[in-house]
């Protein structure tokens, strides 16, 4: 029997494994959830192409994933990929009252929803997440949106996106935090300096080390964490015992998301030298958690309370001082924007529920 439920299928390169994979894309798992619990009529079915790298299907939080597994790179298998996508597309629209479509990144989840959702008169969105808005990305040729199919991240993005390939996406909808994450406590913010992310050339963590070894020079205690796993990890290790700043800088890996909130609440800077960015959630969790965040990009237009934009890294360098040194700062938890809300616009660009 058909399910009348409207329906929305969410189209990713990967999901969570399981409901204790904090870690994987937690903007997205938090916008389920939230679409869950602003919206419950609305039935979610989730189609992961490449993680977790096994063909299976099971219930995260209530709603269906369907992951394919494709680890195999290849225009063949690729082409499979499609193929066999699209035909669970139609089973799922055949069994479900689906009344939408969004795809992550502007990628190949968009191109196979782009052209789904022509086919079987369906509203497509796609959500431009980050380097999807970059001109490298062939894909935005092969797909050919409309305006008001494409969701820009920021404004950055939107712009960003427009330049590079001469569309301006329609709707801007934010990231959005969710408060019920955060612990009410209010532990000692003993941690001068946190970093947050994956250890890869485009998070410039090498930039993050330097700052460090400078500011040893005028703080010798200076206490800095860096959170996060990646194949530069190797190469940081050897940067901080070239610098010396061992007793210093701590890496600590990959933790569970709840467990960088709180070092998220110990810290007075987050400091974020990544050389791009969509717009980083660690970012605005920063600031809720009441740290003054420092980076190079600058995803709004608008000033946003306690986020601190520089230039370049002797800029980065000084903001860190000036926060450090000042006697008078205050660590308010900044909320720039909730995953309710995100969840409510989302929504709304498909019609009213």
């Amino acid at each position: 029997m058909r399910d009348t439920r409207p329906t929305f299928i969410l189209i990713s390169p990967g999901f969570a494994v399981d409901e204790k994979d904090s870690t994987c894309l937690p903007l997205q798992q938090n916008l389920i959830k939230a679409i869950n619990k602003n919206f419950p009529s609305i039935k979610i079915i989730i189609v992961a192409l490449q993680y977790p790298f096994i063909k299976s299907e099971y219930e995260w939080y209530g709603n269906k994933v369907i992951s394919f597994g494709a680890r195999t790179q290849g225009k063949f298998f690729t082409l499979l990929l499609w193929i066999r996508t699209w035909i669970y597309l139609k089973k799922i629209n055949k069994e479900n009252n689906v009344k939408g479509i969004l795809s992550f990144w502007a990628g190949e989840c968009a191109l196979i929803g782009n052209r789904f959702g022509k086919k079987y008169t369906i509203k497509h969105r796609c959500w431009i997440l980050g380097q999807d808005a970059r001109k490298e990305n062939k894909h935005v040729k092969r797909t050919k949106p409309q305006p008001d199919e494409l969701v820009a991240l920021s404004d950055f993005i939107a712009e960003e996106f427009n330049k590079n390939h001469h569309i301006l996406p329609a709707h801007i909808i934010t990231p959005g935090i969710d408060p019920a994450q955060f612990t009410n406590n209010m532990p000692e913010r003993n941690i001068d300096v946190l970093g947050v992310g994956s250890l890869i050339p485009l998070k410039q963590y090498e930039v993050f080390i330097q700052i460090i070894a400078t500011l040893k020079e005028k703080f010798p205690f200076i206490n800095a964490v860096i959170s996060g796993t990646g194949p530069e990890e190797e190469k940081l290790k050897m940067l901080i015992a070239k610098h010396k700043v061992e007793k210093n800088i701590v890496l600590i890996g990959e933790i569970p998301h709840e467990e960088v909130l709180l070092l998220m609440k110990r810290s007075k800077i987050f400091l974020h030298p990544s050389n791009y960015e969509g717009f980083g959630v660690v970012c605005i969790e920063a600031l809720y958690a009441g740290a003054h965040v420092i980076s190079f990009s600058k995803p709004m237009n608008a000033a946003i309370d306690q986020w601190h934009i520089v230039t370049n890294e002797i800029s980065m360098l000084g903001q860190s001082i000036d926060l450090l040194q000042d006697e008078h700062i205050e660590y308010s938890s900044v909320l720039f924007s909730s995953i309710d809300n995100c969840a409510t616009k989302m929504v709304k660009l498909f019609g009213d529920f």
